[in-house]
């Protein structure tokens, strides 16, 4: 099957399974949201969802992240994965954003330029708060499309670029969800059963089956 092909048949699946799929980090603003995604970094979602809240009861404008000191947001984050290097960021990005006008601007070097914000983050604020087209790859994300053989999987920027290829552009934000979400219910990373999946089965290689069953 070519890989054009593939890629029409996983969209018509994945917008059938997940029609409108929502932004699984709670967030209150495009700051708020900004905040989450940085935080998201080797921490789950649900780990993220559980110490926002009282942060942004704190903290919800860069403004109000700026007055805390980044021993004030540790506390408040420390539960996350890597926390002491985050809150740091946290507070370096407030003081940047205040320094620049106070608003999160829907600009791409604007975002990359923040501290703790990678190119990832950059598009998902980018598409999930001023819905720009972008298509964020994560690890998942990353291993499901090498699954799928939508792409070869040397690394994400060059699988970014494939999976922008094959899905066409106004389905970019919806796509790159719904394989998150498709990635928790039906094609984990470990102990999966290709055999069973109901995209891995046919649209992965019979040497990739192979490999993953051992």
């Amino acid at each position: 099957m070519k890989r054009q092909d593939k890629a029409d048949r996983i969209g018509e699946m994945l917008d059938d399974l997940y029609p409108n799929p929502p932004v699984p980090l709670d967030h209150r603003n495009p700051y708020t949201m900004l905040v989450a995604v940085a935080l998201s970094a080797q921490t789950t979602d649900k780990k993220v969802n559980e110490v926002t809240p009282a942060l942004f009861d704190a903290a919800s404008t860069p403004e109000e992240m700026a007055r805390l000191s980044p021993e004030e947001i540790l506390g408040f984050i420390k539960q996350v994965g890597l926390a002491p290097t985050k809150a740091r960021n946290l507070s370096t990005m407030a003081h940047q954003i205040v320094d620049a006008g106070g608003e999160v601007i829907a600009d791409w070097e604007f975002l990359e330029g923040l501290a703790g914000v990678g190119h990832k983050t950059a598009g998902v604020v980018m598409a999930g708060a001023f819905g720009f087209p972008a298509f964020p790859v994560d690890t998942h994300i990353h291993r499901l499309a090498d699954r799928w053989g939508l792409s070869d999987g040397k690394n994400v920027e060059k699988t970014e670029r494939d999976l922008k290829a094959v899905f066409p552009e106004d389905t970019w934000d919806r796509r790159h969800l719904q394989i998150i979400y498709f990635g928790r219910e039906y094609c984990p990373a470990k102990y999966h059963d290709l055999t069973g999946c109901p995209i891995c089965s046919w649209a992965a290689t019979k040497k990739r089956i192979a490999a993953e069953s051992r």
